[in-house]
């Protein structure tokens, strides 16, 4: 039987960045808070000269133990699923500060369109360009509605870029804090040619500092190195936003937060309407606890969002057969594939140096910034040339046809290894009715509880969209005076065995409807009004960009939400 705790006012679940924003609000306004973290502790010291690429890169320290806990994957109903028994496709955070540790620092809004996607798409293009199956929605709240907390994440982690945005993305009514990051070569290479295009380049917005910065809290960072040392590490110089050294540290030093690590959350424990708190098991003794709170709050990522809720059955389970139920809907990924590599025989570039974060980016053909009416798919993509710091173990580049070993290889190799510069496209992913997440029959974690499956393939439109934007790519490449380019511009059947993007969204949607949503606009469960769930999970479809500024924003909205909630109660819409 489960020990039962000391009631909280609110118990959150999951630590990263939409956990610890919320903990900071909630606890500066006076609330008790215990936030719930099945991984260990972390803190800026662990990463002190700590640039080891094969312990992170390679073996994922940073990640979730898969012989735990993993995801099973499967194209479509006909094929069984099967467990992702090794990093591949995208990848799992454990740990105090989650996915926000390890990621780039790629900070982009999402565009207005987006949030009205259906509504936009019909108005332009009439009711026939939403093929069949493609269950498109609207997000049940606008861009304006949600820039003011768009500005509060920005505010709090000190988002480095341009004072001016491009016509193609929505307005700001603050810049950001910091100006943006330093400019390269290769960098200026790009935006030259896309300007010569006709195309609006401008520098990538970086959670990467490119300043030293106070934020509002207090909280002083120092500004980037430019060490190359963000995707899949630690920041050793706290310049780098994440939980650990932004909102963490605001939520202790009131004295209301409580962090219980190892502690990994299996049910939430509800009566149908209201929930009373959580389940979970203290992993290093196996032991069963219970803590009762007047707010839940489901902070982790994707598919353990997801997960917890059928576990819990709570909300009604998405039926792919008959479109009915809404926990586990409109599962998307990102589609990544049309890229350009430009190869220099007279040109050499620091490739090895780098930011997460630092690049030069355009949203000419991202969302519908261009004319969709002859084109068979919507929405479109973000196109940058980055320069995050090619580490020596994960990057040999050398042109097609050299042979994969001996003395051609060699030569090539060395000649490439700071020649190579490659013009890349982040596209969007809308959802499918045949596209979710449910339960699996089969596979269960160390807990003997079931893991999550994911049933999702590449469609037409995915396809689609890579051929029209490896064209865009291409097309820059040439104009940057390569000696040679290499473009990629076809996609095939989703694999799960190599990494693409940890871009996954959708499970638990947002919307104005409860037929066909989990949450409202402030991420309450329709179904239990003391429920919030939050992150990347709320997304209705996947942008052309990375989801952590809309993450951001919304866990700033949903914090507001919960201080409503716990002074009057009820629905908050």
């Amino acid at each position: 039987m489960a020990t039962k705790m000391p009631k909280v006012s609110v118990a959150i679940v999951g630590m990263g960045w939409v956990g610890g924003v919320i903990a900071a609000e909630l606890t500066k306004a006076g609330h008790n808070v215990v936030g719930f973290e099945r991984g260990k502790t972390r803190s800026t010291e662990d990463y002190y000269h700590v640039h080891d690429e094969l312990r992170y890169a390679n073996r994922y320290e940073l990640m979730q133990d898969l012989s735990k806990e993993t995801v099973t994957y499967r194209n479509n109903e006909k094929i069984t699923a099967l467990p992702m028994r090794t990093y591949g496709s995208f990848l799992l955070g454990n740990g105090l500060g989650g996915a926000g540790v390890h990621w780039n620092g790629q900070y982009f809004r999402f565009l207005p369109y987006d949030f009205q996607i259906k509504s936009k798409t019909v108005e332009r293009y009439g009711a026939k360009k939403i093929p069949d199956g493609m269950t498109l929605q609207d997000w049940g709240i606008t861009y304006d509605e949600l820039e003011p907390y768009f500005v509060k994440f920005e505010q709090m982690a000190g988002i480095s870029g341009d004072p001016t945005t491009t016509e193609h993305v929505g307005k700001m009514s603050k810049p950001f804090p910091t100006g943006p990051m330093k400019q390269t070569p290769a960098m200026k290479l790009f935006r030259d040619a896309a300007s010569k295009l006709g195309l609006h380049p401008y520098s990538m917005p970086s959670a990467n500092l490119a300043d030293n910065y106070t934020n509002p809290d207090g909280i002083e960072r120092a500004a980037c190195q430019y060490c190359g040392f963000c995707e899949r590490f630690g920041c050793e110089y706290g310049a780098k936003a994440d939980p650990c050294v932004t909102v963490l540290p605001v939520a202790l030093k009131t004295g209301k937060l409580e962090i219980r690590t190892f502690s990994n959350v299996t049910k939430i424990v509800h009566d149908g309407k209201k929930a009373s708190g959580v389940q979970y098991i203290h992993v290093p003794t196996g032991e069963e606890y219970f803590q009762p709170a007047d707010v839940v709050i489901l902070a982790s990522y994707v598919f353990s969002n997801t997960r917890i809720l059928l576990l819990s059955d709570l909300g009604k389970p998405y039926d792919p057969k008959t479109q009915t139920g809404v926990i586990g809907r409109n599962y998307c990924y990102q589609v990544n594939g049309a890229a350009t590599s430009a190869f220099y025989d007279d040109k050499e570039f620091s490739t090895f140096m780098g930011a997460g974060a630092l690049g030069a980016v355009l949203d000419d053909f991202n969302g519908d910034n261009f004319d969709h009416s002859d084109l068979n798919f919507l929405h479109g993509a973000n196109i940058a040339l980055t320069q995050t710091g090619l580490r020596p173990i994960a990057n040999n580049p050398t042109p097609a046809g050299t042979a994969s070993w001996g003395k051609e290889f060699k030569a090539n190799s060395i000649k490439y290894a700071n020649r190579v510069l490659n013009v890349a496209a982040q596209g969007s992913c809308m959802p499918f009715r045949h596209h979710y997440l449910d339960l699996d029959p089969t596979y269960k974690d160390a807990h003997g509880l079931p893991l999550i499956r994911m049933t999702f393939d590449f469609e037409d439109q995915d396809k689609e969209l890579v051929k029209y934007l490896a064209a865009k790519t291409k097309a820059i490449a040439d104009e940057m005076g390569a000696t040679k380019t290499e473009m990629r511009d076809s996609l095939s059947t989703y694999n799960i065995t190599p990494y693409q993007s940890t871009h996954n969204t959708g499970g638990v949607m947002m919307g104005a409807d409860p037929a066909t949503s989990a949450v409202n606009n402030y991420l309450q469960m329709w179904d239990a009004e003391n429920v919030f769930v939050c992150g990347a999970s709320a997304f209705a479809h996947n942008s052309g960009y990375n989801p952590t500024a809309t993450v951001g924003a919304l866990a700033y909205r949903t914090a507001e939400g919960v201080e409503k909630y716990l002074a009057k109660g009820g629905s908050l819409v």
